[in-house]
């Protein structure tokens, strides 16, 4: 498509200039949707150069403190309303629960906003498919919220692979704590609903946290954070923390979609009808060649399941509670969560011939905060580092994982392209979902 093309089909979305309602000040008008957990801090760092101009949250209590720290936004609890009456908006920062993400990032986009979306970038395969592909057509600059994407490290670990620090990889072992350990998981619990109906707290719309998902009555088991359990409202362990841990993997090997996949979880077949994801899984995917790559096989395990140590790594070497083993025929690279954190060489003796001989930075930096490399995009028309053009593929690769969860100890084979399993019928009718009434994609 040539630049003239590209520029008039952006025009069809795009309804306002790119940039500079405020032309006085040069600040985008930017809004915040789910403002109490991670929106908050995503909210703040863009409020060090923009203006916030509304913000947005079905639970008044939870999302106090930011409404307290940004006093002239003007305050919703219905991101439609909000739309509808903020038409000068520039850009908007989703942070509400994973099964709510595509409905609201399709109609920021559908209305030309820039969009900065937590991950994973949304809750089903055929979503993360269908907002990248929308937000091509859009022309409007995107974010996920994969933040050590930004991270010098990141850059540091495709450098030192693409230069054969290891040799070839054909194995990653990747992991986390979660969902035993972790914040977000303090009162994780396993199995079927909850049973009860307590009251709905006056300063929470649960009509409007429900959103596109099935109905039900309110419960505290779900909200504030222990949404991520259950399969109607959040994506597991891996849903949160593979957006992070398999992250420098996906960038560095240039990984793509994976053909097979295979899991195992705690869940155990008996009568009971569970709607959460399991205390601990395992996860294999395999990935083909790509180019001058070989296959790689991508081995996963969640609630303080280690994998296995490679030789390379001495016993006194302790293991992160979440990050990935890299390894190659030549040695083994050990990193982190969030943007290859503290890598490191195994054996030695590869360590120190590294150090001898690093490969120059080639990889342009990201200067400041994940979400400064957002409005940076937004201001020069220049991609950010996760936009959805990545950002998607990344959770639908991290979607397919946790989908091979849901049907434990089944090899599935995946075409990307036909975007469905060979003969697999269970495992296709979770490539996507229903929605509820008045809440369709």
């Amino acid at each position: 498509m040539t630049k003239a093309a590209a520029g008039a089909l952006a025009s069809q979305f795009v309804t306002h200039p790119l940039f500079g309602q405020n032309a006085s000040s040069n600040q985008l008008k930017i809004a915040g949707i789910g403002v109490g957990g991670m929106g908050r801090p995503n909210v703040r760092n863009c409020s060090r150069t923009e203006n916030i101009a509304a913000l947005c949250d079905v639970d008044t209590q939870y999302s106090q403190k930011t409404l307290d720290e940004h006093p002239n936004a003007k305050f919703y609890t219905d991101y439609r309303e909000m739309f509808e009456a903020e038409e000068d908006l520039d850009g908007v920062v989703i942070a509400t629960p994973d099964h709510t993400h595509a409905i609201i990032a399709m109609e920021a986009m559908r209305r030309g906003l820039h969009i900065y979306c937590q991950k994973p970038l949304t809750h089903t395969v055929k979503e993360a498919r269908l907002v990248t592909e929308f937000a091509r057509k859009s022309g409007v600059m995107t974010q996920m919220g994969n933040q050590g994407r930004s991270s010098e490290s990141m850059r540091l670990l495709k450098e030192w692979l693409d230069a054969g620090v290891i040799g070839n990889v054909t194995e990653i072992r990747a992991w986390t704590d979660r969902p035993v350990g972790g914040q977000s998981y303090s009162t994780f619990t396993v199995g079927p609903r909850p049973e009860g109906t307590p009251p709905v707290p006056d300063y929470l719309d649960w009509d409007l946290w429900l959103g596109p998902a099935e109905e039900r009555p309110y419960h505290p088991a779900y909200h504030p954070m222990q949404w991520r359990s259950y399969y109607d409202f959040g994506t597991g362990a891996l849903g949160d923390m593979g957006c992070h841990i398999l992250d420098p993997s996906f960038y560095a090997l240039e990984l793509g979609s994976p053909t097979v996949l295979e899991g195992s979880t705690t869940h155990w077949k008996d009568k009971v009808k569970n709607e959460t994801f399991p205390r601990a899984s395992i996860l294999r995917m395999e990935f083909p060649s790509r180019g001058s790559r070989p296959p790689v096989t991508l081995n996963w395990t969640d609630g303080r399941l280690l994998p296995g140590r490679p030789k390379e790594i001495p016993n006194d070497v302790e293991l992160p509670a979440s990050g990935a083993m890299l390894i190659g025929d030549e040695g083994v690279i050990l990193h982190g969560s969030h943007g290859a954190h503290n890598i490191r060489i195994f054996p030695e003796a590869r360590r120190q011939a590294f150090l001898k001989n690093r490969p120059p930075k080639t990889i342009p930096r990201v200067k400041g905060t994940h979400e400064s490399d957002w409005i940076r995009a937004i201001k020069t028309g220049q991609p950010a580092c996760s936009d959805f053009n990545y950002g998607g593929a990344l959770t639908e690769m991290v979607l397919l994982g946790v989908l091979a969860l849901r049907v434990p100890n089944q090899r599935l084979e995946w075409d990307s392209k036909a975007l469905q399993f060979k003969d697999h019928e269970v495992a296709n009718s979770l490539v996507h979902k229903k929605y509820r009434s008045g809440w369709e994609l």
